[in-house]
């Protein structure tokens, strides 16, 4: 039950943080370099935080892509890997709904913002396949460096892909609840989804040939 409501509270709290400032950014500016910044600073210290709070409890996966390279690698049992997901994308949503409303806005949104094209689906799978691999690597060296490898791969991320990584099946669907800076359009949402599952295949497939002994 610990390890539910973790990965719960932790999705929650990733999107209002992911959400949230992105409202707050385009509040304060009418430059998106400048919301753009101040939504990747945001996003990747509070991903450093969230994994060292839930981390020992529930592997901090807060993402479907991270709990299926689990589930494919013996370490998930099949009920939570299921449980794990229904319950990160049920706390996805509650965060964007609870971002949308802190900042005085209709809380139940459909976003608009168009995310289509060739190229972001590839950066989606370029995103979730370095995200994936920053995890099943760093944590050989020392697990409590997986925080802030991840928090760091995703503020740069952010920047190098077209996409600015999303890299979480959870994270797609919330993000179509807010017509703000973070949204997608839902119509974008399965070739986002698609891309991630296969940047975390990818990921988990080359972590294996790494794996092997010379």
């Amino acid at each position: 039950m610990k390890a539910y409501l973790s990965e719960y509270l932790g999705t929650t709290f990733l999107l209002m943080i992911v959400v949230g400032s992105g409202i707050m950014g385009q509040s304060l500016s009418d430059n998106n370099s400048i919301t753009l910044l101040a939504n990747t600073i945001a996003t990747g210290a509070g991903l450093i935080v969230l994994i060292w709070m839930f981390g020992k409890i529930s592997g901090a996966h807060f993402n479907p892509a991270v709990s299926v390279v689990m589930f494919a690698n013996g370490e998930l049992s099949s009920r939570n890997f299921i449980l794990y997901g229904l319950l990160q994308v049920s706390g996805a949503i509650s965060g964007t709904l609870l971002a949308n409303y802190m900042f005085g806005l209709d809380a139940l949104q459909v976003s608009v913002n168009s995310r289509s094209g060739l190229n972001l689906y590839i950066s989606e799978v370029v995103a979730t396949f370095g995200l994936l691999l920053v995890i099943l690597r760093v944590r050989t060296v020392r697990s409590e460096l997986v925080a802030p490898a991840v928090g760091l791969f995703i503020t740069s991320a952010y920047w190098f892909t077209s996409s600015t990584s999303f890299a979480n099946p959870a994270v797609t669907i919330g993000r179509m609840f807010t017509d703000t800076f973070t949204g997608i359009d839902p119509g974008n949402v399965l070739f986002f989804i698609t891309a991630q599952f296969i940047g975390a295949f990818l990921a988990f497939g080359i972590n294996k040939i790494l794996d092997k002994p010379s």
